[in-house]
């Protein structure tokens, strides 16, 4: 179900916290979790997650002032605001924040579950974009980004990446690859896919493309 999605869950109640991590692992989710917002803050800083749980009363920081600073950085982080205060009021003010969707506690875990698989099929942008393990690409305008910086990428770079980021972290195939992106050439060059698949590693990190050797290239 989570399709190696990153999530990082903030919550300061440990046990809860422990329940999320343990259940979406289980799902299919790569689920890191931390109990403030300051570690919030460093860890997606640090990090390349897709969606952020975010208990909204957190000591140390707010998660108010966490979803505040994410908006204010343009962070493409997806946001589940958590939260005890379940007035209209409170909701609005959360959205408002940033937050892409409100869950009041207590919550039933299936409407959790439902939300987050929600918010996945929201990961494209309404550029049209694509988005996985913390990089996005808007075909549109052909602009990069990787952990929030942006990228510049050669013409062919950027269709190889948008091929594999739109697999959202199943391998593609060398001759899949060859055909979406010099489809008008005959034949298949395997070679000049592992040149730009060596030129993406150097830009994005040698451990962001993984090979799956007699499969293909996924992005991890």
């Amino acid at each position: 179900m989570g399709s190696g999605t990153r999530i990082l869950v903030v919550e300061d109640e440990v046990r809860l916290a422990e329940l999320l991590q343990r259940g979406l692992t289980g799902e299919g989710y790569l689920v890191d979790v931390v109990h403030d917002g300051a570690s919030a803050l460093n860890y997606l800083e640090a990090g390349c997650y897709e969606i952020l749980v975010l208990d909204r009363d957190l000591p140390i920081l707010h998660g108010d002032i966490v979803a505040r600073t994410l908006r204010d950085r343009g962070s493409p982080v997806r946001v589940l605001m958590l939260t005890a205060a379940a007035e209209i009021t409170d909701e609005v003010t959360g959205l408002n924040l940033g937050a892409d969707d409100y869950l009041a506690k207590p919550f039933d875990y299936e409407v959790l579950l439902a939300r987050l698989t929600a918010i996945r099929r929201r990961l494209r942008s309404p550029s049209g974009g694509y988005e996985h393990a913390g990089i996005r690409l808007e075909p549109g305008s052909r602009r990069v980004w990787c952990d929030q910086l942006p990228l510049h990428l050669r013409p062919k770079e950027f269709s190889v990446l948008a091929e594999l980021v739109k697999a959202r972290g199943e391998a593609v195939r060398s001759v899949s690859l060859f055909d979406a992106v010099w489809g008008d050439q005959h034949g298949t060059d395997e070679a000049v896919v592992k040149t730009v698949i060596h030129s993406l590693r150097k830009k994005l990190g040698h451990e962001r493309i993984a090979t799956e050797h007699g499969v293909g290239y996924r992005v991890v």
